[in-house]
Formats: C-alpha cells, structure tokens, sequence
C-alpha cells in the first residue's frame, strides 16, 4: 500500500549526500553520476506544478546551477535544499525499512553536511517514525555543524528520546507542525545547539521536564500548551541566549528573575500566559533588553519600577492586560519613584499599555521622542488629551480608545506629525471633529459626542481610507468636500443626526475606491442618487432609518461586486427591484419598511443570486402569490451551503495586508424578536415576507432552503396547507406562520425540526390534533391559539374537552322574565350602526388591513416626523406609530 513518508525522503536526499566530501559553495561542473542521480531522485518525486525547485532542474543544464543543488569545487553534490516544494513520495514499509538498513551503510561520507532543509514539503508522517530512522544513523553522531529544519510540514506525533544521540546539531527548527507530547529531556545532551524553535505545536507538560541547552542564542516554545512553574535557576548561565518566546502557553507563577540577568537577551516574550507575579527583586542594571512583552497575563500590584531602570536600551514595551496599579510605584534601589514624569525612553518606538488600570496618560510620554506606536486603550483615562501627544513627531498609530476622554487639547494648526492611525473610539469627546494630520491613513472617531463635521474635511484627508464618525451627535449636511478624498474606502456616518440630502459625488465615489458606505440611522432625505458608475467597487451600502423617497436607482446594478444592502425603515417607493438581480454576490437584502408595491416576479432577470442568504421585505405593500421560480434561483440555500460551514463573518478586508476588516451589522427579526447582528455570519440564513399582501399557497420550492434559521410569513394571506416537506428544513430555529388563512393540519414532518426553538401558527384555519413530540409539545399554547380545529397538548387534550359555561338558573317565581324593548330600543340602534361599520374590520383581514395602511397614510402625511415601525410583543409582530426625534 502506498504511503506518504517523510523517512522515505530522508533517505533518498540523505543517499544523495552520500557522496558529497567537501561543503564550499561553489559551482563547479556536475559530475554525470550526480545529475543521474538527481535526475532519478526527481522522476521518483510526485510535485505540485507550481514547486519553482525541482522544476527548475533540466537535463540539459549543469547540475551545480538547479535551484536548491550546491556542489563543492570536485562537482560533487554537497548540499540539497528541497524547502518549500511539496512532495509526497510512494513507499511501502517494508521499503522504508529496507531503505533505511541500506542507508546505515551509505553515511560514512556524510561528515560534511551541514544543513538539511525540509521547510513546507506537503509529506504525512509521524515524528517518531522520520525521527527514530535519524536516530539509528550512526554516523550521524559524527556529523559537524549540522542544521535541521522540517518547519510547516505535516509532521506529528511525539519526539523520541533518541533526539539527543545527535549530539553535533546546531540547529533545530520543528516549528508550525503537529508535534506532541512533552518535550524530551534528551534534548539536554545536544550541548552545541544554538537555535532551538518548537513553536506552533502541541506540545505539553511543564518546562522542567527538560533541561534547556546552555549554548542557545534562540529559544521558541510559543504557541503550545506547556503548563506549570518556571524556577529562576532554569535560566541560569544562560549567556548566549539573545532571544526567548514563551508566549501563548499556560505558564503560571513567577516570571523568572533570572531571565533579566541574562548579558545578551535583548528579547523577551512572554505574553498571554498565566503569569501572576514578577519574581522578586530584579536587577537589570546591565541589561541590554530591547523588546519585553509580558502582555496578557495575570500579573497585578505596584507598576515594574525595573522597567525605567531600561529607558537606555527598551524600543518595545507591552503591557497590556495585566492589573498593575500606576498610581503605586515603588523604590528603584532604596530611590523612590515619585515623579515618573522626569524619565524618558529616547530609543522606545513601541508601548502597549491596553487595559493596565491607568488613570492618566503617563506623563514621562512627552520625552519618547522616538515612539511610533502607541496603546493606552481599554483603561481608565479621564480628562483631555494633552496638546503634545500631537506634536509627537514619529508617532504612527494612537490608539486611546475605550476611555473616558472629554475633549482634545488644541490648537491642531499646522501639526507636522506623522500619525497614520488615529483610534478615538468609544470615549466622551465633546465639541466640533478637529482637523488632524494630512498623514492619516485611519481615523475612527466612533461612539463619540462630536457634534460637528469641518465643511472641508475631505481637502485634508489626501492619503484616508478609513473613516468612521458613527455614533456621535453630528449634525448639518454631509460636506462635499467628502468627495476630494480620492483613496476613501469605508466612510461611516451613521446613527448621528445628519440631514440633508445625500450628494450625488458621494455616489459616483464608488468609482473603484469606495468599497463601504454606511449612512443609517440620520435624518437624510430625498431620492438616492442615480449616479452610481459603471466601474462600481461597492461592496456595502447601508441607508437604513432615514427618510429617503423615490425609488431605488437602476444605476446601482453596476455594482457587481456588492454584498449588503440595507435599505429598511425608509419611504422608498416602487416595485420589486428585479434589475439587483444582476448582482450575483448579493448576500443581503433589506427593503423591510418601506413603500414598495406589487408582486415579486422578475420576468427579465436572467441572473442568478447564489449568495443570498438574508431577504427582509416585511412591512411593505407587495401582493399576489410568490413566485415557484423565484426561489430556485437562489442556489446557495439550496445547495446545502456546504462551502461555508465555517463560521466566518461578512466583511471586508480595507487596504489589504494592515489587518483592518469592516463589518457592517444589521437588524432583523428572529424568534419574534427584533436582534441586531453586530456580526453577520456567512451560515446565518433568514426570510422575512411578514406583514405583506401574499396570498396563495407557500410555495413548495421554498422548502428547499436547507439551511435556513429563520422564516417569517406571518400577516400575509397565505392559504392551503402547510407543505409537509418542511421537514427539509432541518437548521430551522424560528418559524412564524401565523395571522394567515393557512388549512388543514399541521404536518408530522415539523415535529423533526430539532432545531426550533420559536414557532407561531396563531389565527390561522388548522385544523386536526397536533403532532405529538417532545419538540411541539414545549411551546406554549399561544403559538396554537386563534385556530379553533386543533387539539391536543399544549391546548385541550380532545376536540370534547371544553370548559362548559354554567349559567345560574334563575328563579322568577311569579314576576315575568320580560325585556323592556322600548328601554334598550336606542341602545341596540347605536350597536347596529357600529356593527355595519366596524364589522368588516374584524371580520374581514383585506379590510382591515386597507383601513389602517389609509388611516396611517393620512397620518404620515399630516405630520413629516411621523413614521412606521414594527414592534413584536408576545410573540405578535404589529405595525406602530413612532415620533422621529
């Protein structure tokens, strides 16, 4: 049987080292027995056409001069680096083994290698087994200044003890592969290992259990689950080591004071682990440390007054998310620390200091003049920001956000800085946005009070590309000097007070730059623009809450490459826009509350929406029957959504490569209850057709949708039965059928439904005993109520099992039991008026429903602020008046 084996490509490259005697890396001719052989060695390989190595090896070429081949001066191949290829080579066991007893033989002559190189080749094998067919060469013990590295391979398992039998390796890279088990100590007996990095793996169990090599320069362990104390004398004498990663693990204790002794670290990283406190008293006076992360851990009490002990050599500090307390700084030899303010760190150039309980910006900040990042978010800060942060001349990336900030210290005239981030989100500034660097790439000043936006804004932002103003109180018009920021890729404004119209520049904006705009929740008003161009990159669009009017532009079709669009809770008016149709990746559409008519058929749209997975239209005017055809289109819910089980978000990556993503949320109705999705998740399917003019039967293809969460047809006037292949359904949590005309019984198949945790048949015509399983039978009576055919738990238990109405005989003896008509005359008059006028309102739903939609018509008419909104209280969605403020 064929396996992948990395010991099978050990053996063959390790054969072709076979022969090599000297190592000076020079081209000589090749010899034709080593290109035969490497020849062979390729024709033996199975490689991916898009490897750059052992495609680049042709027969007609000198050997000596194929990419990854070194050979000495004699012609001899002395070095093969097969890194980055992905190979899997066909052996079976016995192969292996006999490979592997021939190549004892062959590794006399192997003295001279130096470097072995395995980065990335695609092979599936077990540690042990490539590790343990190393170990039985015995020559190998013999060879000088060999490096070993198999990083990003496939490798697992855990590392045999016979590691340590090579005992002349220098090098040692197993890093981002799937190693387990604890770390042997025969690791110990490699006295000239210099580079050690087991990053990336699974290894466990505590630190101790192996002794760390004396000579190491370089030391990873991050990113494993290693566990327990670490003794300060674990470090100890430790001279070479220049840098060590202990970070994402589960280090608990004390942070070796040792470590801070150490003559040449200049790196230390230590960051999300369990730390709980610095380990005694440690002395850096001659410490030559350069980068100290000990961020995310758990480590509390007075701030490291050490650290200023460093202000001569520390360019990287991370701090954060520890409970330090600034305010408490205690003595650098028997000096106290009273005015912090006084040091200064001219060779810092990064402090993250995110959630560290400060109070105050630490004031000793105004004499870094080489920062270029700083993060004091996620604290306590009050106050204003100081003038001279801005005039902090390297100064990249600011982020002060998650604080309780009141105001900017000014003036922002002529600032020369060259700030590139600037993160003010989630504070308390109040006043006019000021003006800042023309440097900024970033500016999120969200979830503010700013109250204003300078008319000029966009002449100063030359190089933005991100800009969010949301949440705060801005009022006036959208500047047009928006539409200079020629490299603007996500503009944000939304949930403020902005009136106005939306400029038609705006629109033509998304001409290839701009890829996000989200204007929801303000007072604009009049039509949408229709001068959206033919090269449009838009990606999301959201004009949610505002009071637009008009339709909805054709232009916006151009938009091939959108994802979102939200344009609920307007008075946007006109028919089904079939031409979005055009739009393949559409994955959202909200239209819900709003103005727009007739039915949903698209007779010209040839297109198919095989992204589509949120459709909100509730609380519209669109009628007739739903279309079978309409909801074959849509391929991904039918599908199965298999390509995205995954939970992944909707987003955006902006500028590619900085790590920024938007993500835009929305609002919908689920389990009877309106939610906001702060993330929309690429799984999360939901239909919204409520509070429309449907009729017709449910269309039996809708049924198809087999990852669909969330239905809502309620308030329509649906009829005929419930499709009894719901049971397809099976991610179904919120179903809401009721106030319809629906009829016969409620299918068995919606009690396999496992998933339903809401379900509304209310005030329909169903008729039968419902069906019994533990599923239906956990909701209430309410979701059955309204439907006088049904029975059985939770309402009676038969269709004869009614409550009687006793009345009490009366006893009239000898006075007459009488009605005086002439009494109630008058009475009955008044009722029969009424009754002609109000009865086809309660009897009859297309009545009612026209008799309300007029009355609120007239009513929006009359007063401008007056606008519609749906409000679900137990369990029924109704349509209320609301007062716009």
């Amino acid at each position: 049987m064929k396996i992948e084996l990395v010991s099978s490509l050990l053996v063959m490259s390790l054969c072709w080292l076979c022969h090599c005697n000297h190592v000076f890396v020079v081209s000589g001719l090749c010899l034709d027995d080593q290109k035969s052989l490497l020849l062979q060695l390729k024709n033996n390989f199975t490689f991916s056409e898009s490897g750059i190595k052992l495609n680049s090896w042709n027969a007609s070429d000198d050997c000596c001069r194929w990419v990854g081949v070194t050979c000495d001066k004699e012609g001899h191949v002395t070095s093969l680096d097969l890194s980055g290829e992905r190979i899997s080579v066909g052996f079976d066991d016995t192969s292996v083994l006999s490979h592997m007893t021939s190549l004892q033989k062959l590794v006399h002559n192997l003295t001279n290698i130096r470097r072995l190189y395995l980065d990335g080749v695609s092979i599936t094998a077990r540690g042990h087994e490539w590790c343990s067919a190393l170990m039985s060469m015995h020559d190998l013990q013999e060879l000088s200044m060999l490096s070993l590295s198999v990083s990003h391979t496939n490798f697992s398992g855990p590392i045999p003890f016979s590691i340590g039998n090579m005992r002349n390796l220098s090098e040692l890279d197993l890093s981002i592969c799937g190693f387990n088990g604890t770390i042997p100590n025969s690791l110990s007996n490699l006295t000239k290992l210099s580079y050690l990095d087991l990053s990336l793996n699974s290894f466990t169990g505590p630190m101790t259990l192996f002794s760390v090599p004396k000579k190491l320069s370089h030391l990873g362990l991050s990113n494993n689950d290693l566990s327990g104390l670490i003794p300060s004398s674990h470090f100890e004498g430790m001279h070479n080591l220049f840098e060590i990663d202990l970070s994402y693990n589960s280090f608990t204790g004390s942070i070796p004071s040792s470590l801070f002794a150490l003559p040449s670290l200049q790196q230390i990283k230590l960051s999300h682990n369990k730390f709980s406190e610095l380990d005694g008293f440690i002395n850096v006076t001659s410490s030559t440390l350069e980068i100290l992360d000990i961020s995310n851990n758990n480590l509390s009490g007075s701030f490291p007054a050490f650290i200023f002990q460093l202000n001569s050599s520390l360019t990287d500090l991370s701090l954060s998310s520890n409970k330090f307390e600034w305010s408490v700084l205690p003595k650098i030899h028997s000096v106290s620390v009273t005015n912090a303010d006084m040091f200064s760190f001219p060779y810092m150039e990064v402090l993250e200091m995110a959630s560290c309980n400060l109070k105050t910006i630490p004031g000793f900040l105004k004499n870094c003049s080489s920062l270029v990042l700083l993060d004091l978010s996620d604290n306590q800060i009050q106050g204003i920001v100081p003038n001279w942060i801005w005039k902090l001349d390297n100064l990249v990336e600011l982020n002060i956000s998650h604080n309780f900030l009141t105001g900017l210290e000014g003036p922002f005239k002529n600032l020369t800085g060259a700030m590139v981030v600037i993160d003010l989100h989630h504070n308390k500034i109040q006043g006019p946005m000021p003006v800042l660097p023309k440097s900024a790439d970033i500016l999120d000043f969200s979830s503010n009070k700013f109250s204003s936006i300078p008319q000029d804004i966009g002449n100063r932002m030359p190089f933005t590309y991100y800009v969010s103003l949301s949440n705060n109180t801005l009022h006036g018009n959208i500047p047009y000097s928006l539409c200079n920021a020629s490299y603007l890729q996500v503009l944000d404004l939304s949930i403020n007070n902005i009136s106005g119209t939306i400029p038609s520049c705006l629109m033509m904006m998304m001409n290839g730059t701009l890829e996000a705009l989200n204007l929801k929740n303000n007072n604009l008003s009049g039509p949408i623009p229709n001068t959206v161009p033919v090269s449009c990159g838009l990606w999301n669009l959201n004009l949610r809450g505002n009071q637009l009017d008009g339709s909805i532009p054709k232009s916006l079709a151009y938009c091939s490459k959108l994802e979102v669009l939200d344009l609920g809770s307007n008075q946007i008016t006109g028919g089904f826009p079939c031409f979005l149709k055009e739009i393949s990746t559409l994955r959202v559409l909200v239209l819900r509350n709003n103005k727009f008519q007739g039915s949903l058929k698209c007779l010209k749209a040839n297109k198919t929406w095989e992204m589509l997975q949120i459709v909100d239209i509730a609380f519209n005017n669109f009628s007739g029957k739903l279309p079978r055809k309409y909801f074959t289109t849509w391929k991904r819910n039918i599908t199965g959504n298999k390509e995205e089980a995954g939970s992944k978000f909707i987003e955006k990556q902006i500028s590619s490569g900085d790590g920024l993503y938007y993500r835009d949320s929305i609002t919908v109705t689920n389990k009877g209850q309106q939610m906001e999705l702060v993330k929309i998740l690429t799984i999360f399917t939901s239909i919204d057709f409520s509070s429309n003019h449907f009729d017709g039967p449910i269309p039996q293809e809708l049924m198809d949708w087999k990852e669909l969460y969330v239905l809502n047809l309620s308030n329509n006037a649906f009829s005929g039965k419930i499709p009894s292949s719901i049971g397809n359904m099976r991610q179904l949590e919120s179903l809401d059928l009721s106030q319809n005309s629906l009829s016969g019984e409620i299918p068995v198949q919606l009690a396999s439904l496992s998933f339903l945790s809401y379900l509304n048949l209310s005030f329909n015509h169903l008729v039968g005993k419902i069906p019994t399983s533990t599923q239906l039978q956990s909701f209430s009576a309410s979701s059955f109520e309204g439907n006088d055919g049904l029975y059985g738990p939770p309402l009676t238990k038969n269709p004869d099992h009614k409550e009687q109405e006793v009345l009490p005989q009366q006893e009239c003896g000898r006075l007459a039991c009488t009605i005086d008509w002439n009494f109630i005359s008058v009475e009955m008059g008044l009722i029969f008026g009424h009754g002609v006028i109000f009865g086809p309102l309660l009897i009859w739903k297309q009545w009612r429903l026209w008799y309300w939609q007029l009355v609120h018509k007239i009513l929006c008419q009359i007063f401008p602020r007056v606008y519609l909104e749906c409000v679900t209280r137990r369990g029924q969605t109704y349509e209320v008046l609301r007062w716009r403020h």
